[in-house]
């Protein structure tokens, strides 16, 4: 029998229920629709709240490897968690401090890097016959001079820039002032606080489920957070060696700006090879040398983007980089640079979460890159 001699055989009870079903099931969607639409609202407007807790439990997920394993050597679990935050608090502190002094400088001189860049370039153009261009731009620059209002308009503009960026720094300092306090709580309290989780389940196969996605969520974001630090220490320490040889000012500092940068997936290597580039050009007088400076940052980047990283990470995380870079750009779109820090951590938890849910096996499929198969459907290949 067809489909359609099955629908008009069916009684008019049934077909009055089913629409009813599927009434309920588009107003299920839609309730879900509207729901995760409230969660994004909220998430985005409280981010001075969330940021802080957020990053707090990250630090906790990372440490928690480590507090464990000194625990299991006769340290107790508050003495381990507060000598490794405090250890990470002043280590950042001293690095700060080391950097206060250059970052100021770039600061004060930042205003006055548009106008010299953009004289740099004029010269440039000049030497290779653009002469009606170069002409063009030193009418512009001329009337522009003639007009005090808009020289004071750019000024203003930049000093507002500039007080927007400490702000930031300061804001970004407070959360993580209070993320390390949140997170030397979390690390004390960490089996307790498993054990209440555990505790709330009602079935063994729940308790037992609950405890491995907590343990595999820590092992992983450690393994991966310990991984990348390392990874961008070498090419932190790769990149400060190729700016010194290329004698560019301040090359420990870009060594630091590269360790640093390469936590914001993508976009930090963006980031620095532009930085790079526009320094090299104020710096050295021939544009040939100094466009030296940002394909060699882009080289290195790229090396270790291409080959280190997927060789030491993507093979335990087997993370799909559309769904890293799609996560990302969605975190950096919400919370800016903190969001584009925590993307990746993030989705880490999620495909943890959803290798041991069934019903988020897809979801998990698709946040997978495909390499490894599910063991599963291996061994029922094998039983066919």
């Amino acid at each position: 029998m067809t489909k359609p001699e099955q629908r008009y055989s069916t009684p008019p009870q049934r077909r009055a229920v089913d629409d009813i079903a599927r009434s309920l099931r588009k107003i299920e969607r839609f309730l879900l629709g509207i729901f995760l639409m409230a969660v994004f609202t909220a998430t985005y407007f409280a981010k001075d709240v969330l940021l802080p807790i957020v990053l707090g439990v990250l630090i906790a997920l990372t440490l928690s490897p480590v507090v464990r394993w000194l625990y299991r050597r006769g340290v107790p679990r508050p003495i381990s968690a507060v000598v490794l935050v405090t250890s990470i608090a002043v280590t950042s502190t001293l690095g700060v401090y080391a950097m206060s002094g250059p970052l100021t400088r770039v600061v004060r001189e930042a205003p006055t890097v548009g106008a010299r860049l953009e004289t740099k370039l004029r010269s440039v153009m000049a030497s290779v016959e653009q002469v009606q261009e170069a002409s063009e731009q030193v009418e512009k620059i001329t009337e522009g001079d003639g007009e005090p209002g808009v020289q004071q308009v750019q000024v203003r503009e930049s000093s507002g820039l500039l007080r927007a960026a400490v702000g930031s720094v300061a804001s970004a300092g407070t959360a993580l002032f209070v993320a390390m306090i949140l997170s030397m709580f979390l690390l004390a309290a960490s089996d307790a606080i498993q054990r209440r989780i555990i505790n709330a389940l009602t079935t063994l196969h729940e308790k037992k489920q609950a405890l491995t996605i907590v343990r595999d969520i820590e092992r992983q974001i450690s393994r991966y957070l310990g991984a990348i630090t390392l990874i961008n220490a070498g090419l932190g320490l790769c990149i400060g060696l190729a700016m010194h040889l290329l004698n560019m000012p301040l090359a420990w500092l870009w060594g630091v700006a590269a360790f640093l940068l390469n936590f914001l997936p993508f976009l930090g290597a963006m980031v620095g090879v532009a930085a790079s580039a526009i320094v090299a050009i104020l710096t050295y007088d021939s544009l040939g040398y100094a466009l030296v400076v940002p394909l060699v940052y882009f080289a290195l980047t790229a090396f270790e983007g291409q080959f280190v990283t997927p060789m030491l990470v993507g093979r335990r995380l087997e993370l799909n980089v559309v769904a890293v870079f799609l996560t990302v750009m969605f975190w950096a779109w919400l919370w800016g640079v903190p969001g584009a820090l925590m993307a990746v951590p993030f989705l880490v938890l999620l495909k943890v979460v959803c290798d041991h849910v069934p019903a988020l096996r897809v979801l998990g499929s698709f946040l997978s890159d495909g390499s490894a198969v599910d063991p599963p459907a291996v061994a029922q290949g094998e039983a066919n």
